[in-house]
């Protein structure tokens, strides 16, 4: 139900994987000696030579203390060819099965249990859109591609048809084919629909103006779209229940965030810019990120890139360093689409018939029959309702239209990026960065710190996206896009920092819409605290200029801001209620806490669970499952309810709960009584790391207990929350499975060096010692040292010979 809809990324592809590796393991029923000895032997080799006939010269591959390859080639050509052998050395199967989830190919090597998952992605038209991309390339860009494909296909030729083959391959019964660019591209796409969506959020306002009074439906949009009554009549109007008529299983992560700043030289000990980035997605097990430092006479460029990608998408070279969260922009609207009664393919537009475009998308089934399946494009974009089972008989069907279907080059720029030496160079190559949407920041040694808000942004005829649009007149869709040179902009400013957390970049004085949902504010507000609170030597009374260890300490940091602002409201109402003074030690506990969401305290445990009542309470039983899963931005919504009810305005929804009082007061008790069920009635034992509780779960861990104490890295208790700056999600049961999925630190006054966790490991096999290495540096803040001057530590040295 509700903690579904938190999964991160994929979690309905995932359980297919794992529900066909646990036929094989029942079936099979495998040793485990020889599943041991079996995975063992599939190791990738580190250390030695090895014969790579694609090089044209030597490549020095050498793997750093925590497992980051530093790959130093003497052209760019054997670079990328070695950097796409060396990432399918670690990550081979996680890359498979993503241009496969990506490119709706599943069913191929699971069977009939992914069709569905394969029709989704393949009606969302990702590979398609790779496919257009790809053709409007630059030559470089696609010869890049070529060399990174000949790497990965090198090390495919070497193991396939044997024993080092990855253990995963044998689990599940087949062999990887051949890499392609597209392959490459696809995955890019994959990238812009898990940090680039807001089709959920129109469907489930469409469902509400539908289904509640306007009162009620009002309270459930972050901002009413007062001036819209012709959409909002449109959606009135529909005999289809858009929300049935969509599937929600393969939503992305409602958690998806981001943080990063950067300071200027005059706020730090070096008199040089400070840069810190920390991405928030999917905590899995192998991590998102592969961390790599790239090295030929033309670059030197250290930092992560998703496995599957050739260069390095957020790092440093030697000038300059780069971070990204995400914008959240409306990039994609649901079109209302009336279909001829006659003709199927055929939707109205300004009073005629107008074809659609049919892509035949046959879906090959492993030990089953090929199923048929086409994609329908109108003029918009693909019809996405009704996925699972086509009923041409609906009134109204609805297309999708998205920036990231068009054709974009986001490898160029991140590929200018590598080489880019000062903020003009940089901007250049941000031109290229259509989709996703990204909030970059920026630091140089000359001492430029800069921000811009980058990506492709619709200027729409009417509307701003927060309710599916009439498709069949020319007075809806989108004009243009924001132009490049008016999107977000900020180039050292007076202050001496620039701070984004998903947070609103822009004021009501800026003359584009760019989003109806923003994050909310507590994560942005509390690293501008910390920047500008000043600190003092405690011996000398000196004022404290900030270095890398406070960068360090401001990613750790635990303080809860929504608590600060709702704890005492909520405290006053809980002790007037309270009135035998039945849950005094309680009460007490909150009231000493100071607000940090600390592992080993238990007001954050008593703090969380209540909000999550209050939300679930709300809105859980008020709507079907499936249109639950689709609300956006609950924890919001809760958040200013609450606001106007202790404004004295409480609005329909909490009123309907019995009003403020008796609506906070018995989500108290229910919090209580949860608590006690869970972690026993002594509320001095009660700890927020008991339930909080980190996790890197593989792909496959599910398919048997044996496999999940094999696969998955230990759990472990973890501060923070989903709105502290140490970001840590959990799914609803306790496991933490979203957050920072790479922390970075750079120092403009020394770029031969910066500091990172990816966790929670470098590694994608099991038996590799930087497997999940890094899971308790995750915890505790503990980061590694990445050099790129040649001076590594502990390095493993594999040359990769040219034949």
């Amino acid at each position: 139900m509700a903690q579904q809809a938190k999964k991160s990324k994929g979690r309905k592809f995932i359980n297919i994987v794992i529900w066909a590796v646990g036929i094989l393991i029942i079936v099979g029923g495998a040793a485990v000696a020889g599943l041991h000895l079996y995975v063992s032997n599939s190791k990738p080799v580190i250390e030695g030579e090895l014969a790579v006939s694609i090089l044209d010269e030597d490549v020095e591959v050498t793997r750093d203390g925590v497992g980051v390859p530093h790959i130093v080639a003497k052209s760019d050509a054997d670079l990328y060819r070695a950097q796409g052998y060396v990432q399918a050395q670690d990550r081979l199967f996680q890359m498979d099965l993503a241009r496969r989830q990506a490119s709706g190919t599943l069913a191929e090597v699971v069977g009939e249990s992914a069709v569905n998952t394969d029709k989704f992605f393949r009606t969302f038209s990702l590979r398609h859109a790779a496919e257009q991309s790809w053709d409007d390339y630059d030559a470089q860009s696609k010869q890049i591609l070529e060399w990174y494909t000949e790497g990965v296909n090198a090390f495919i030729d070497e193991v396939k048809d044997t024993s080092k083959l990855s253990y995963e391959f044998k689990l599940l019964g087949y062999k990887p084919e051949a890499w392609t660019p597209i392959d490459s591209l696809t995955i890019g796409k994959y990238m812009a629909y898990d940090l680039g969506g807001n089709w959920n959020q129109q469907v489930f306002r469409s469902w509400a103006v539908q289904n509640y009074t306007q009162e009620q439906a009002e309270e459930l949009f972050v901002e009413y779209p007062e001036n819209a009554q012709s959409i909002i009549e449109a959606n009135l109007n529909l005999e289809t229940d858009i929300a049935s008529a969509i599937p929600t299983d393969y939503l992305p992560s409602e958690h998806n965030g981001s943080n990063n700043w950067v300071v200027s030289g005059e706020l730090t000990k070096s008199g040089k810019p400070l840069l810190a980035d920390d991405p928030h997605l999917g905590l899995s097990t192998p991590s998102v990120w592969y961390q790599m430092h790239l090295q030929s006479p033309e670059q030197n460029v250290s930092g992560v890139i998703f496995a599957g990608i050739p260069g390095i998408i957020l790092g440093h070279n030697e000038q300059i360093a780069w971070g990204v969260t995400n914008v959240n922009p409306d990039v994609q609207d649901i079109y209302i689409e009336t279909p001829n009664p006659e003709n199927p393919y055929q939707f109205e537009y300004d009073g005629e018939w107008e074809e659609a475009t049919v892509r035949q998308e046959p879906i090959k089934v492993k030990d089953g029959e090929t199923v048929d399946f086409e994609v329908v494009e109108t003029r918009h974009g693909p019809i996405i309702s009704n996925i699972m089972l086509k009923d041409t008989k609906m009134k109204e069907q609805f297309s999708m239209q998205w920036t990231a279907l068009q054709s974009t080059q986001e490898l160029k720029a991140v590929l200018g990026f590598n080489k880019a030496t000062d903020w003009e160079e940089f901007e250049v190559a941000l031109e290229d960065f259509k989709a996703p949407a990204q909030n970059f920041v920026f630091a140089s040694t000359d001492g430029t710190i800069a921000y811009k808000a980058n990506g492709l942004v619709p200027i729409r005829k009417q509307g701003t996206g927060a309710l599916p649009v009439p498709g069949n007149s020319s007075e809806y869709g989108w004009e243009s896009y924001i132009p490049f040179d008016e999107l977000p902009t900020v180039i050292n400013p007076e202050e001496g920092f620039i701070a984004t957390a998903n947070n609103q970049v822009v004021g009501e004085e800026y003359p584009y819409h760019i989003s109806n949902l923003w994050a909310q504010p507590y994560r942005y507000e509390r690293i501008v605290e910390m920047i500008k609170t000043p600190m003092y030597d405690e011996e000398t009374g000196e004022l404290l200029k900030l270095s890398v260890a406070e960068m360090k300490g401001m990613q750790m940091d635990k303080k809860n801001l929504h608590a600060q602002e709702f704890l005492p409201g909520l405290l006053e109402t809980i002790k007037a209620q309270d009135k035998d003074d039945k849950y005094k030690n309680v009460i007490t506990l909150l009231e000493e806490w100071e607000y940090y969401d600390d592992k080993d305290q238990g007001a954050p445990l008593v703090y969380h669970f209540l909000i999550e009542n209050m939300e679930k309470a709300l809105f859980q039983d008020a709507m079907p499952e499936d249109v639950y899963k689709l609300m956006p931005a609950k924890s919001q919504i809760t958040d200013q309810m609450l606001r106007d009810a202790y404004a004295g305005n409480p609005g329909v929804w909490i009123t309907e709960e019995g009003g403020l009082d008796k609506f906070v007061y018995t989500a108290f008790e229910d919090a209580v009584t949860k608590i006690k069920g869970k972690f026993g009635t002594s509320v001095s034992k009660w700890k927020w790391g008991s339930y909080n509780q980190l996790t890197f779960d593989h792909p496959l861990a599910s398919a048997s207990d044996f496999l999940a104490d094999y696969v998955n890295p230990e759990k472990l208790p973890v501060g923070g929350s989903s709105v502290t700056v140490q970001a840590a999600s959990e799914d609803g049961s306790g496991n933490v499975n979203h957050g920072a999925s790479w922390r970075f630190v750079a120092d403009l006054d020394n770029l031969k060096s910066a500091y990172h966790i990816v966790g929670p490991g470098q590694s994608g096999h099991v038996k590799s010692k930087w497997y999940d290495n890094q899971t308790s540096n995750w915890v505790y803040g503990r980061y590694h040292k990445t050099k790129i001057n040649g001076d590594i530590d502990h390095g493993y040295e594999l040359i990769l010979k040219a034949e």
